[in-house]
């Protein structure tokens, strides 16, 4: 393993994530998982997300694409928390699940604005209002 890209991709990953997610995720690894929590944190998050050519911000939004279309809403909603904490507003998240819903299917669009809505509300970036 390299320290550094470790140490490098434990930082984006708790910018990202936050900490308390991560330090939750690195305390539960076992001798069956932790090699993988190791690797992808030096893997993803410090050689990916440690790239400083693309910024966090617009990281994000490539991510939440992506995951939305592999499928793997569990994942979006941890990105999409992700995306919010690395400045991304309302009407980006917006404008990022009309695409999904172009490009990966209305379904998956809806799916998107439904998991994305109680989020949102909990963030302070839709009004309890407007989420009923």
């Amino acid at each position: 393993m390299n320290k550094e890209r470790f140490e490098l991709g434990l930082e984006q990953r708790k910018s990202t994530l936050g900490a308390e997610y991560v330090e939750n995720n690195l305390a539960k690894a076992d001798d069956f998982n932790r090699p993988f929590q190791e690797a992808m944190t030096e893997w993803c998050w410090g050689f990916g997300w440690g790239d400083d050519a693309i910024e966090p911000k617009t990281r994000s939004m490539m991510n939440l694409t992506m995951i939305a279309a592999l499928g793997k809403m569990e994942e979006w909603e941890l990105h999409l928390n992700g995306a919010i904490n690395n400045g991304v507003s309302l009407e980006e998240i917006r404008a990022i699940i009309h695409s999904i819903a172009i490009y990966c299917g209305v379904p998956q669009g809806v799916e998107c604005f439904r998991l994305a809505r109680p989020i949102l509300t909990e963030r302070g970036l839709l009004a309890a209002k407007d989420s009923e």
